[in-house]
């Protein structure tokens, strides 16, 4: 009788103490700065920002909302937080910056800086008019708008109590503000699924957020519908059963679209790519958050599962128990994993390797390849283990991400790196 994988019980132990310390060292306490360059965190909370030591100065929305399967934050430093990003959102009128850029109406910043003051694209920490603009979009990425509903689903599941919806922030109820996010990202009437062109592009997913792409996007689509989802929990909690059917009604063509729009069999075998026009490659990433989020129908999910062990066998996908956003073998040429992006080859988000998704990549490999499940989670924690960062400061793990052989490693104590995965593996019984 096959035996599904389950976490050893001491390395689960070894990977809590790490995260919750990794946790902690990337919280700011009033009036403490992270460099002597960057103001100071004068928003009279305890900030959590991405990364530890000297490294990013502001609370990321994604980069905080993934933190909150851990157990490790909490329920107060979610209402701080949740308050300290709405209040950041965009008014009702649409704003167009210098750069080009455009920040529709009711948008939700990309990251706020310990000053309270909103930046609503990638790539840079001002917040004037000279941010945004390509090549980090011309409106501002989908996933945040998603990713403040996720803030507030954890809280009212830690808390059991609906209330703090209700309240008004500078005269918008909470609830009121996230139907409002949901709707700002542009998706197709028909299918649910996101999309962007190039007069208003979009980043979908801060992790591929220096990648160009354009046409109907596969991760972005993916956490559309998970929003609505835990969207409609929050109005059911609220006893608005009529309006969570809304939300779910919207999205209830997403699973079918996702399959029949990002397959292409015959040049990519059983990957999703990651959109339709500009950026066709096979999404790694994509395709294991649809396997973990359940969207798949059964033979697109067996055949989706065959496509990972096939490329989990032939060494594409896969270093140190980290995960490469592209197949090695499907790189858009010699000189890039993506058609389009400026990072150079194999390092960042075009080709080096994120523990990130490790954790969803071992859910669903769990039943049916518990064996590949387990040198997966004891190649991440041995990698952890050698460059814990508690050892001293030459020691930096958890990494952002890396390329082979100790090249190319990019920000040093990397919440999503643990979060993630420990919020997933966590939960396995």
């Amino acid at each position: 009788m096959k035996t599904s994988f389950v976490p050893n019980s001491t390395l689960m132990r070894f990977f809590g103490g790490f995260t919750k310390a990794t946790i902690e060292s990337a919280r700011v306490r009033p009036g403490e700065r992270v460099s002597t360059d960057v103001p100071a965190n004068t928003s009279g909370i305890t900030l959590i920002r991405p990364g530890g030591r000297n490294c990013y100065p502001a609370v990321w929305t994604q980069d905080f909302a993934i933190t909150l399967g851990t157990g490790f934050v909490t329920p107060e430093e979610m209402a701080d937080h949740l308050a300290f990003i709405a209040r950041c959102q965009n008014g009702p009128r649409e704003r167009r910056l210098k750069s080009g850029a455009i920040i529709p109406p009711f948008a939700i910043p990309d990251h706020v800086l310990f000053n309270g003051k909103p930046v609503f694209y990638p790539g840079t920490y001002s917040s004037g008019s000279d941010q945004g603009g390509e090549p980090w979009g011309i409106v501002p990425p989908s996933n945040n708008h998603f990713d403040l509903i996720l803030i507030a689903h954890h809280l009212w599941k830690a808390t059991g109590d609906p209330s703090f919806l209700r309240k008004r922030l500078e005269g918008v109820s909470m609830i009121e503000r996230l139907r409002r996010a949901f709707l700002v990202p542009r998706a197709d009437a028909e299918t649910g699924l996101i999309f962007t062109d190039s007069s208003r592009r979009a980043v979908g997913f801060i992790f591929c957020d220096s990648i160009y792409m354009t046409g109907y996007l596969l991760f972005a689509s993916l956490l559309r519908w998970r929003a609505a989802r835990q969207l409609a929990d929050l109005e059911r909690a609220l006893k608005n059963g009529k309006k969570a059917e809304t939300w779910l009604e919207s999205t209830k063509l997403i699973p079918g679209a996702v399959a029949a729009t990002f397959s292409e069999p015959a040049r990519i075998g059983a990957w999703l790519m990651a959109a339709t026009q500009v950026g066709r490659q096979p999404d790694v990433w994509g395709t294991i958050y649809a396997l973990y989020l359940g969207i798949l129908s059964k033979k697109a999910a067996r055949s989706a599962l065959a496509e990972i062990v096939k490329a989990l066998e032939e060494g594409t996908i896969l270093y140190l128990g980290a995960v490469r956003h592209v197949p090695t073998n499907h790189d858009y040429s010699a000189a890039t994993a993506w058609e389009k992006s400026p990072t150079e080859h194999n390092a960042y988000q075009n080709g080096a390797y994120w523990h990130t998704p490790a954790g969803w990549l071992i859910s669903v490999l769990a039943t049916d390849h518990p064996d590949w499940a387990r040198r997966i989670f004891q190649d991440m924690i041995t990698h952890f283990r050698e460059e814990d960062f508690r050892k001293g400061p030459e020691f930096n793990a958890p990494w952002e991400c890396f390329g082979l052989n100790g090249r190319v490693q990019r920000n040093p104590l990397f919440l999503g790196s643990v979060v993630v995965p420990y919020g997933v593996l966590r939960g396995m019984k």
